[in-house]
């Protein structure tokens, strides 16, 4: 398996999209074109804080990891959200999203980020890969749509 994890490019809209109707089934969400579109131009965008990675395989793109970088109140370097991470069912199992998580680690040491994090469901059963990476925090998250 030739795998390649790098920044998203303009040529990529169409198979990230199909792995995005597939994240979004996965989670149940109903995310209207017009959001889905403004997330795609957003990660194209050199000025927008969000960035989107992805993971290539013998030319096909099977996975990506969509992320914001932000500013803290507690450090002085950006902080990482990794927001969205998902792999084609058809490619799961093989390291992929180890891969794409591990991308990020890598270039937040190289650009000096403070930190790397992100939410996931309690029983999502990606959850192993993640709590090999870091041991999950004893906080709870309050979200309430406006």
């Amino acid at each position: 398996m030739d795998l390649i994890i790098r920044e998203v490019q303009a040529k990529d809209k169409a198979q990230w999209r199909q792995l995005w109707d597939g994240y979004n089934q996965f989670y149940q969400s109903d995310v209207s074109d017009e959001v889905t579109e403004n997330t795609w131009q957003r990660m194209l965008s050199d000025t927008s804080s969000v960035f989107g990675r992805v993971a290539e395989v013998d030319g096909e793109v099977v996975g990506f990891a969509l992320s914001v970088l932000h500013e803290g109140t507690w450090v002085t370097s950006p902080i990482c959200y990794l927001e969205d991470l998902f792999v084609a069912e058809s490619q799961r199992g093989k390291g992929i999203a180890r891969q794409l998580i591990q991308a990020l680690v890598d270039e937040g040491k190289e650009k000096g980020w403070s930190r790397l994090y992100w939410h996931t469901a309690t029983g999502n059963p990606a959850r192993k890969l993640y709590d090999q990476f870091t041991p999950v925090e004893d906080y709870v998250r309050y979200r309430m749509n406006l």
